[in-house]
């Protein structure tokens, strides 16, 4: 099955525990338990060393608040982005958090996490 065509609420049930074990990680500062769903060539891009430094410079990475509010998806080829209204409890404002599923070897991986 191609990830796009299943409906929001089936994404969301994947998509909103990984969203929120990202949250998680990231406020700890785990890289390894944040990359654990990522896709084989997601993880080839994330360097362990950058992101700590990533981890240790940002504040945004740290101090992120629970429970984003769900914005939509747009669906591409063989991916879904589910886009999310982040919060942080350190920065004022309101930031874009985007999460990209796909399937990789019929499991269901994360091929992009971004927040800005």
């Amino acid at each position: 099955m191609n990830i796009i065509e299943k409906s929001d609420k089936e994404i969301l049930a994947i998509a909103n525990p990984m969203w929120n074990e990202l949250v998680k990680y990231s406020n700890n500062k785990n890289y390894g338990a944040f990359t654990r769903n990522f896709s084989e060539e997601m993880l080839h891009g994330a360097n362990e060393i950058e992101m700590g430094k990533q981890f240790a410079r940002s504040k945004l990475t740290k101090g992120l608040n629970k429970d984003p509010k769900f914005l939509g998806t747009i669906r591409r080829g063989d991916y879904i982005s589910v886009l999310y209204k982040q919060t942080n409890k350190n920065l004022d404002g309101e930031y874009l958090g985007r999460l990209v599923l796909g399937y990789e070897e019929e499991e269901i991986k994360i091929f992009g996490a971004t927040i800005f």
